[in-house]
């Protein structure tokens, strides 16, 4: 039998901040991401490269900071800060998140080093799907090296900014938890 005791108090605002900012942190952080990889560098494919890690990370380990609307606009701006055809960075990042929100009860469970693995296949099929929408979309057939360099840097990438987000996570874990 429950008991019934006095209602919860309502949040103050600097909990309502903190709440929001938590809950925003995944998608700001990764449009910053994208953003700062923008700068020109000669890399192509640095912003591609660098928005797939916390896109497949979020999405597998903390769904609901990453849905499929941030996801969207976050294809959006890595379509324009790329310079690529609208729509590739959208519909890519939109089809791992899928994926990846599809797979994550598995995933979640395994090693990171498994994780790795699994991420090393997204990161090479986001690539080939990217290289894709880019031919049919300019009616030829594009250089296949950025796309590989693409695919790559992701998987070399994954390791250190999948640390950085499990600690973010888990320190996120543990201030909701202790709420």
């Amino acid at each position: 039998m429950a008991r019934k005791g006095r209602p919860e108090p309502p949040m103050g605002v600097l909990r309502r901040l903190d709440a929001g900012a938590r809950a925003g942190f995944p998608a700001l952080s990764t449009g910053l991401l994208i953003a700062l990889a923008a700068v020109p560098v000669g890399v192509p494919g640095l912003a591609a490269a660098l928005a797939l890690p916390p896109v497949f990370f979020w999405s597998v380990f903390r769904p609901a900071a990453m849905p499929a609307p941030a996801v969207f606009g976050l294809g959006l701006l890595l379509d324009l800060v790329s310079f690529a055809p609208l729509g590739i960075g959208v519909l890519t990042l939109l089809v791992a998140h899928g994926v990846a929100m599809r797979l994550r009860d598995w995933v979640a469970k395994q090693s990171f080093l498994l994780v790795w693995v699994v991420f090393c296949a997204f990161a090479a099929a986001a690539a080939a799907l990217a290289f894709l929408l880019h031919a049919l979309l300019m009616l030829q057939v594009p250089p296949r090296m950025p796309a590989i360099l693409q695919a790559g840097m992701a998987a070399g990438i994954y390791p250190l900014v999948g640390w950085a987000l499990a600690r973010l996570h888990m320190a996120m874990t543990r201030a909701e938890e202790g709420a």
